[in-house]
């Protein structure tokens, strides 16, 4: 039967592409959205539909249009859509049309288009698609509350689907509030899913006769999105998987139309790395609280592409950070998987990790990286005397590299000992610290392995245990009673750094 459903929508394809005069979607240069509600924020889910949009528009030499779908006026954000395109821009994600870019299929917001749904509704009510539903909304809840009683799915029963002609006109004459709704067939329709595969589904099963213009005149997505993208000319839809139950639905208001449908593929869920769903109360959903935890956009996006899939695997590759133009370049559809997207925590913090010394190779992007880690030391430690001179930050961040996830890091009381003189009331001694001092100084190479043997040669000398003398040591140079060795802190220091913290405890 799959095999059956698959050709019946192959030939319904092809043979309306040929009634409206349109070429096969393969030889067209292929347009695809990102359709965000501004209800709020822009969540990881959303940034992985917007991305792999954009690459598979970029692959193609394509193009990709933003749309806002705001037709639900009672959830929508104030901000929301300013937000969203901040947050794209920020994720590397750039936008051919939309509504700051413009473009000749615009306008981009839906709410500014209720004139062009007006026209189209009235398309499928002269062609007996649709018709107008006068139950109250009293009546609906009736209905539901039956359906739950009685075990069964809850969904209109079309009641107003056959109403006369006169009596719908009576009706509208006396201002009898009323929806638009959509008359569903009971055909299995199928198509074939880019990344899926071949899907089947009779959606009036389960479903009454959906509404695709409310009482308020906004259409509903179901309407709206599928009007939009084809007057838009949208190709390719790729979306989230909560709305492949939805696209036979769709289907059948573009055969109402006498449309040609674009190709469908449904991008699968997005889940923790033990299987369980993504929750907002743990802060790992929104792209801004990313953001804020010092993470940055390549390696976020990395992140979710390692996740998801759409690339060639190389065997024996570890992670590597690729570019929006290398992403672009490797990106292939079929390569995505229909499983579940599985975030691994311990992935996002080593692309972050390759994004910092991806930084540090760039000369003008080291010194982006100096400069806001001078201005974080600064807001830590206000009131302190500070060493943030731009070579000794730059060693700090290329030893730092594997010992740091985000530049935030470093900031922490952990690291503190690299910025500030610690204030020292220990203990020490005086004789013992100015040997250092002296073979410090003559020290030709300031590095960890030369530093290390001179003070084991110090401590032999002296007779003092070696645990007790570089405890005494790291006191001195910290304050703290843990940290790097006192060989590696030495290096990270600097010599001019070293001794003059420890001449500061032996005046």
């Amino acid at each position: 039967m799959w095999g059956v459903w698959s050709t019946t929508f192959k030939r319904l394809h092809l043979s309306l592409a040929k009634q409206n005069g349109i070429r096969s979607l393969k030889t067209l240069v292929p347009r695809v959205r990102f359709a965000p509600s501004p209800t709020g924020y822009l969540h990881l889910g959303g940034l992985r539909t917007a991305l792999y949009n954009n690459l598979f528009a970029k692959s193609r030499r394509g193009v990709f249009v933003l749309r806002i779908e705001d037709t639900d006026q009672t959830r929508k954000v104030d901000g929301s859509i300013e937000a969203l395109i901040q947050d794209l821009s920020w994720a590397g994600i750039e936008c051919n049309e939309g509504p700051k870019q413009g473009g000749k299929y615009g306008p981009y917001i839906q709410s500014k288009r209720l004139h062009i749904y007006q026209e189209y509704i009235k398309k499928l009510l002269d062609n007996g698609s649709a018709y107008r539903c006068f139950c109250t909304e009293r009546r609906l809840n009736i209905l539901r509350r039956s359906a739950v009683k009685s075990q069964q799915v809850p969904k209109y029963d079309n009641k107003c689907r056959n109403l006369p002609v006169e009596v719908v006109n009576e009706k509208i004459e006396s201002g009898t509030p009323y929806c638009i709704r959509f008359k569903l067939s009971s055909d299995c329709l199928s198509f074939d899913d880019l990344i899926f595969g071949a899907i089947a589904y009779d959606v009036s099963l389960v479903e009454g006769d959906p509404v695709l213009v409310k009482t308020d005149g906004y259409p509903t997505y179901h309407f709206a999105n599928v009007v939009d993208d084809h007057l838009m000319n949208i190709t390719h839809v790729l979306r989230g998987v909560e709305w492949q139950i939805s696209t036979t639905k769709h289907l059948l208001i573009y055969r109402a139309f006498g449309w040609t449908p674009p190709q469908f593929g449904h991008l699968p869920l997005i889940v923790n790395a033990d299987g369980t769903k993504l929750s907002k109360r743990q802060n790992d959903v929104r792209v801004e609280d990313y953001r804020d935890k010092g993470v940055y956009a390549l390696a976020l996006v990395n992140f979710i592409t390692l996740s998801g899939g759409g690339f060639q695997h190389v065997p024996g590759e570890g992670v590597r950070l690729k570019t929006m133009d290398e992403l672009a370049q490797e990106f292939q559809i079929d390569k995505i998987s229909s499983h579940p997207s599985r975030l691994n925590p311990d992935l996002l913090q080593e692309c972050n990790r390759l994004e910092i010394k991806r930084q540090i190779q760039d000369p003008i992007l080291l010194s982006q990286l100096v400069a806001k880690l001078q201005l974080l030391i600064k807001e830590k430690y206000k009131t302190e005397k500070l060493n943030i001179a731009d070579d000794h930050i730059k060693s700090v961040l290329l030893w730092a590299t594997s010992r740091i996830n985000k530049i935030e890091d470093l900031i922490s009381s952990k690291f503190g000992f690299l910025w500030i003189l610690p204030s020292n009331k220990s203990e020490v001694d005086k004789i013992l610290l100015h040997e250092v001092v002296e073979i410090l100084e003559n020290l030709e190479e300031f590095n960890e392995n030369s530093i290390k043997e001179r003070l084991r040669e110090i401590s032999s000398k002296n007779c003092v245990k070696f645990p007790a003398f570089m405890k005494m040591l790291r006191s001195v140079l910290s304050g703290l009673n843990e940290g790097p060795s006192v060989a590696e802190m030495m290096q990270l220091l600097g010599k001019c750094q070293t001794i003059e913290r420890i001449k500061a405890v032996n005046r």
